[in-house]
């Protein structure tokens, strides 16, 4: 998961933890039957792999490797892939491993995404499995879904012949650098054939046990804005400047602080609640960036927009506000310098695996999200661009033990009971839109 923002995350765990342990149960979605499917066999396979999984996940965690150097990271799952029968393709982007488990009967082509890279810094961990690669860290939680990736394809193998299709286990590398999924689809990942559907998750700071998604975009739309001045104006008129353009610009509900990433698992205004904060919002993500070049004066910062029509015009409206500053002689340019894509979860399919979900493991621990994460983005996106997808939010927490699955902050610390809920969840929802006979129809 990709974040450009990293300040004001020390202060999450506390109100996550008084927030969440009280999160709000979701009502069902209109017009849609809530139908239990039958998972003691999936449930039993889950739990015969979970210590082995618990193992690649710690040893991941212990040698992490940064994009475009996941050279022992991508070794392992492919010798597991082979393990289980899977076909094996590598390298056709970076150290991508592709794990191909063709079903006994012909059908659809379901893939799913798993990230191979972890973060460059200094992150404290809680572990004593902890990284020995100095400055490189799994904070995001990567190799708790390449765990849960390879738990799904040992399940998904046990019922190879019933399966109606092919299911594709897609390891990408580079996702933190938001290069790998593009140029993995740029070099023919899916050709010949493109799956009829692609799904991924990602571990969150919810409480473990709860999937949470919604159709539509996850995250705000990001932009970063450059604006390009004469270099004639003090510190001071910059200040006031740019103080001007950040007012101009942010929009909020009233009362609304969608900043506050360490309010986004609370009850009342977090991205699960009704009345969610997170929602129909623009704001700065952060002071300005300032810096001179080429005899020019240069203002950067990231924008984060929940309404994808209006990115448009956000440059205009810059403009103005720098005309009633007084300095629209000074002006030479504003311009977006980057716009990658946001994750855009496919409505049919959302609702469709939703219902799904919903009937393996409960109403109560699959729930509609009603707001947009800030800060945060992932290029899954890319893949979206090209087959219908889903994108979920998976809880990793455990206020109890005090484990907060905080992303990108210190002190990063995932229960991994995430993994037996991830793997069981999805291998039920892989099962069911490969056409398993399951003993409910819920995903169709």
């Amino acid at each position: 998961m990709q974040k450009p923002v990293l300040a004001a995350l020390a202060s999450c765990s506390v109100l996550l933890l008084a927030a969440c342990q009280h999160q709000a149960k979701l009502p069902n979605l209109p017009g849609q039957a809530v139908q239990r499917i039958d998972d003691a066999a999936i449930r039993l396979q889950t739990d015969n792999v979970f210590d082995k999984l618990v193992s690649i996940r710690r040893d991941l965690h212990t040698h992490p490797e940064l994009a475009g150097n996941e050279v022992r990271t991508a070794a392992a799952i492919a010798t597991r892939l082979r393990e289980l029968g899977l076909e094996v393709q590598t390298g056709l982007y970076g150290h991508s491993v592709v794990g191909i488990l063709r079903g006994g009967l012909p059908g659809k082509t379901i893939a799913w995404r798993a990230e191979l890279d972890a973060l460059p810094g200094f992150y404290p961990d809680p572990e004593p499995f902890r990284s020995q690669n100095h400055n490189v860290h799994h904070a995001c939680g990567h190799d708790i879904h390449i765990a849960i990736a390879l738990g799904m394809a040992e399940v998904l193998a046990k019922h190879r012949a019933s399966l109606r299709g092919t299911a594709l286990f897609v390891f990408q590398p580079e996702e933190e650098t938001f290069v790998g999924a593009k140029a993995l689809v740029e070099r023919g990942l899916f050709s010949p054939t493109v799956p009829d559907e692609i799904y991924a998750v990602h571990i969150t700071a919810f409480p473990v046990g709860q999937i949470l998604v919604r159709p539509g975009e996850m995250f705000a739309h990001q932009r970063r804005v450059r604006i390009t001045l004469k270099d004639e104006l003090s510190k001071a008129e910059i200040e006031q400047l740019t103080t001007r353009v950040q007012g101009a610009l942010t929009r909020t509900r009233p009362g609304a602080k969608p900043w506050e990433i360490q309010r986004v698992g609370d009850p009342e205004i977090g991205v699960a609640a009704p009345n969610t904060a997170f929602q129909d919002y623009l704001i700065v993500g952060g002071p300005f960036a300032t810096r001179t070049e080429n005899s020019a004066l240069l203002l950067e910062a990231d924008l984060y927009e929940t309404n994808a029509s209006y990115l448009a015009g956000i440059p205009a409206r810059i403009e103005s506000a720098i005309d009633a500053s007084g300095h629209k002689a000074k002006l030479i340019s504003v311009s977006y310098v980057q716009a990658n894509p946001t994750v855009l979860n496919d409505e049919k399919l959302t609702q469709q695996a939703f219902r799904t979900l919903q009937g393996a493991v409960g109403s109560d621990n699959v729930k509609l999200l009603y707001g947009q994460a800030p800060f945060f983005n992932d290029d899954f996106a890319y893949f979206q661009q090209r087959t219908p997808g889903v994108y979920f939010f998976l809880g990793g927490s455990n206020f109890e033990k005090g484990m907060i699955a905080m992303n990108h902050a210190p002190n990063f610390h995932a229960d991994e009971e995430s993994i037996r809920f991830g793997v069981k969840s999805f291998s039920t929802l892989m099962l069911a839109r490969l056409g398993a006979p399951l003993a409910s129809a819920a995903s169709n």
